[in-house]
């Protein structure tokens, strides 16, 4: 499997229910970054997250469901 990074905002509900997915498979990020703390991030997404981000640089971008997730993820 892949790590990965989840980049997220705050009080996002998009960003909750990519949450509750990689809960629900059991996967978890290397790292969780807020695009609220980050003007990088902020700069780059917007508020065009969730996003993961893998550390070969290939993003998933919302939406995504479980089939997606597990093929981003190499399973």
């Amino acid at each position: 499997m892949h790590a990965f990074e989840f980049i997220r905002r705050e009080r996002c509900s998009l960003c909750d229910m990519a949450a509750q997915m990689l809960h629900e498979l059991a996967v978890a990020p290397s790292h969780t970054r807020y695009v609220d703390d980050d003007d990088a991030l902020e700069s780059a997404y917007g508020w065009h997250v969730p996003v993961l981000r893998r550390t070969d640089g290939e993003e998933l971008r919302w939406p995504f469901d479980a089939v997606k997730l597990r093929r981003f993820l190499g399973e």
